[in-house]
């Protein structure tokens, strides 16, 4: 696998092979781009919370996507538990974090809180995401079981 990078980024949306709806061209980094709060939360020390993505992905069949925490949020004791984006998964993202810190850290609504990296596969995937979470609308609680 190879990391998608900016350019990379901008000619797989252009070919339809990546969609990122709410783009915004300030978010995008060399080797990824940064995904933003839909809302403003605070998490206290200890604490956890589901956060919801404002951009809703499509990743095509060739991809598969990483997350990772802002370095400004780790900074402040905010570690997040990512899972991987499977080829073929679309909608918004929620994402899981913990507050590891010593003081309360508000997101504001907009912030950019993660980085999300495309990897190109060395095929693409013969079959998409169809999970329980294909589609995702705001913060989505487990569905398991």
């Amino acid at each position: 696998m190879t990391i998608l990078s900016d350019k990379e980024i901008c000619d797989h949306i252009e070919e339809g092979k990546l969609n990122i709806i709410s783009f915004e061209p300030s978010c995008l980094n060399p080797a990824g781009y940064d995904l933003r709060s839909n809302d403003t939360v605070t998490i206290k020390p200890g604490q956890f919370r589901l956060v919801a993505t404002v951009e809703c992905i499509h990743v095509g069949l060739g991809l598969l996507a990483s997350l990772h925490i802002r370095s400004s949020l780790a900074r402040e004791g905010v570690i997040g538990s990512f899972a991987a984006v499977d080829p073929g998964f679309r909608g918004q993202l929620t994402l899981n974090l913990r507050n590891e810190g010593q003081d309360a850290v508000t997101i504001r609504a907009g912030e950019r809180i993660v980085q999300i990296v495309f990897h190109r596969l060395g095929q693409p995937a013969m079959r998409g995401y169809d999970g329980a979470y294909q589609d995702s609308k705001g913060v989505v609680r487990s569905k398991r079981g």
